[in-house]
């Protein structure tokens, strides 16, 4: 090939470095995305390799984006759990399992493992759930004698499980990206009736692998437990605390309220009752009568304006980045940039394995510079149709191998935004070297999940493929 037929792909490269650099430099991931494909965009139109008149397409795209029923449940997600973060579910819901097994060694750990997915299920919220974690659990471990490397693992670790057990905001982006990317591999396939995976797919698909990740994490904590029972000790018992049946009956009367949330929400999904967004509207009502009556008709008025504020900054934090994403999406193709990803990966040695390998190695190290949100919307839409094409990759699977694996980049030293959270509400014996050792273990132990799925993908596929079928 001569060089002028090499410098669109040559451009394509140079746009997706000057992207990272840009944001090593610190500079906001929407407005980088934007402005560096504006600028490649102009580079090509002057170089002659790329018809300005292709961003035409951008205001349509954007319109699209912005009526995306799919994308209308981030939102409505968003506010069930910033307003059930409000609610003191977290409060008692710790307060009690602690009781019931802070008697155990290691105990104190366990009931926080088993309070973050009951949140994490609630919320589908990161940040909402580790900030609420931070705030309530790390003082209670660290007065107990917990060695403060295992607390702040334990907690950066549990409140990650928000990124993959649904209603993760982050699956239902996913989905939709990759319904986006399946229908175009197909379509590029001369399969001009494609099927669709949806929202309620990956849901489906992740709960297996998110409930055998929060196993792995017990058996962590159990064998540190064992074999350094100082690092993890049993609480001293209270005598002035309930027990046996009165204790029995706070357990259930605290577990009722997330466990007929959750069941509303995700139960109606998996059930084909109701869509993702139709259910998203469900737990949006659900957090706020909730709210309601835990703080009182008053006390839920007031926090309603803090709550929507803080949805509103966030989702517009999303859509932003997405309509960012667009725009270097269109111009990377414009200027042959996802042909160039089709035949790396088809070239890459070890076929369709080595290219699922090499795109999950690339998204693990992404995630020490970029957020889950802009790998989504940056490297999904350019990797997944190529890998779609390939025999043998179920879509459901990829998506959930994906999940795993943008699971990890939130809590992986030294970006991880888990960490970043976490370290604005610990406590101050808590540092920042505290946090990275700690959460190591838990990311080996992701790896480990991700090693698992890539064996057994039935882990992912059995539970769609039986509601759904094929």
């Amino acid at each position: 090939m001569t060089a002028a037929m090499l410098l669109p792909e040559i451009l394509a490269v140079l746009m997706v470095a000057s992207v990272i650099c840009v944001l090593f430099a610190g500079y906001p991931v929407a407005l980088t995305l934007g402005g560096v494909s504006f600028a490649f965009a102009l580079i090509g139109h002057f170089a002659g390799v790329m018809n300005l008149a292709l961003l035409g397409a951008l205001p349509q795209r954007m319109f699209g984006v912005m009526t995306n029923e799919v994308l209308l449940a981030i939102p409505l997600f968003i506010f069930m759990g910033v307003m059930l973060e409000r609610s003191q579910i977290a409060e008692e819901l710790l307060e009690t399992m602690g009781r019931l097994f802070g008697s155990l060694p290691g105990g104190l750990g366990i009931a926080v493992l088993i309070v973050g997915v009951l949140l994490a299920a609630a919320k589908g919220v990161v940040g909402a759930t580790t900030v609420t974690m931070g705030l309530i659990v790390l003082p209670t471990m660290l007065r107990h004698g917990y060695d403060p490397r295992l607390a702040a693992g334990t907690v950066a670790a549990t409140a990650t499980l928000a990124q993959i057990f649904p209603p993760a905001t982050v699956l239902v982006l996913l989905g939709d990206q990759m319904s986006n990317a399946y229908q175009a591999a197909q379509l590029s396939q001369g399969i001009f009736a494609p099927r669709s995976v949806t929202v309620a797919d990956l849901f489906a698909g992740a709960l297996v692998p998110a409930f055998a990740l929060v196993g792995l994490y017990l058996l962590y904590l159990l064998g540190i437990a064992t074999i350094r029972p100082k690092s993890a000790p049993a609480l001293p018992r209270d005598p002035r605390a309930a027990r046996g049946l009165p204790l029995l009956w706070r357990l259930i009367a605290v577990l009722i309220a997330p466990i007929l949330l959750i069941l509303a929400v995700l139960g109606s999904v998996l059930g084909g009752i109701a869509t993702p967004t139709e259910a998203a509207s469900v737990g949006g009502v659900g957090a706020i009568m909730l709210a309601g009556v835990k703080l009182g008709p008053a006390g839920g008025a007031r926090v309603l304006v803090p709550v929507l504020a803080r949805t509103t900054q966030i989702t517009s934090m999303i859509f932003l980045i997405l309509i960012g994403a667009t725009l270097f999406s269109l111009v990377f193709r414009g200027l042959g940039g996802d042909d160039l990803v089709q035949r790396a990966l088809s070239n890459l040695p070890g076929g369709v394995a080595g290219a699922v390998l090499a795109v999950m190695i690339a998204m693990f190290l992404l995630g020490f510079v970029m957020d889950a949100f802009e790998i989504i919307f940056v490297v999904v839409p350019i990797v997944a149709p190529a890998l779609l094409k390939m025999s043998g990759v179920d879509p459901v699977w990829l998506a959930v191998m994906m999940a795993v694996n943008l699971q990890t980049s939130y809590m992986h030293p030294p970006l991880g935004p888990t960490l970043f959270f976490l370290r604005g509400v610990a406590p101050p014996e808590i540092t920042t070297r505290h946090m990275y050792v700690g959460i190591i273990p838990f990311v080996i132990i992701q790896l480990v999940a991700l090693v698992v799925l890539w064996f057994a993908p039935g882990l992912a596929t059995a539970l769609p493929h039986k509601l759904y079928g094929s």
